[in-house]
């Protein structure tokens, strides 16, 4: 079973081309939604948290106090390599073990927007980048997280240029509302299912 991943700057699209490949029936890992799971239930990197940010990285029920985290690590390129640090491999181990149980599909994929960043395609069989213009990329994100185009950008910019992430892709996706998504995932997914 090939292990692809699945890539894209902040606003892109990416959960929308999933959702195409899982009506497919192909198995997605949501590496920040997973992320999100470990870094409240996973002992380990729950204590590794508390002791870089303090016990304000947690609300009193327990629950990671992500604006707090947010606050701190995107202002402070340090703090959030150390974040990042302690997170990925936590990640990545739980990645590898959910690709373990999907050997019944043709090819399984892992949704990460940091693939690149992160190093975590190294261990992946291909990439797939979404890509979309950045005004357009700001309005979905403004629209859907109810942000303002300045927090939206700052976030943009702590991500690795949209022009990296496309030169480095083995596939590539336009979700700019001009290219139609279906028939690029299943050009994709055909030459995935083919090569086997």
């Amino acid at each position: 079973m090939k292990k692809i991943g699945i890539t894209g700057g902040i606003g892109s699209g990416k959960t929308t081309v999933c959702r195409i490949f899982e009506t497919l029936g192909i198995p997605i890992y949501y590496a920040d939604e997973r992320a999100k799971w470990l870094m409240n239930h996973d002992k380990k990197l729950v204590a590794a948290i508390k002791e870089l940010f303090g016990s304000d990285a947690y609300t009193v029920e327990g629950e990671l106090n992500r604006k707090y985290l947010a606050q701190l690590a995107f202002n402070d390129r340090s703090l959030l390599q150390h974040l990042n640090a302690i997170v990925h491999p936590a990640v990545f181990e739980d990645g590898e073990r959910w690709f373990q149980q999907q050997s019944h599909a043709p090819y399984a994929l892992k949704e990460a927007a940091l693939i690149y960043e992160s190093g975590g395609y190294t261990q992946l069989d291909g990439v797939i980048v979404v890509t979309a213009p950045e005004p357009l990329r700001i309005q979905r994100v403004v629209a859907r997280d109810n942000s303002t185009e300045e927090e939206v950008a700052a976030r943009i910019n702590q991500q690795m240029p949209e022009a990296e992430k496309v030169a480095r892709a083995d596939y590539l996706i336009y979700n700019d509302g001009e290219h139609p998504l279906i028939p690029q995932v299943m050009a994709i997914h055909q030459r995935l299912s083919a090569s086997l």
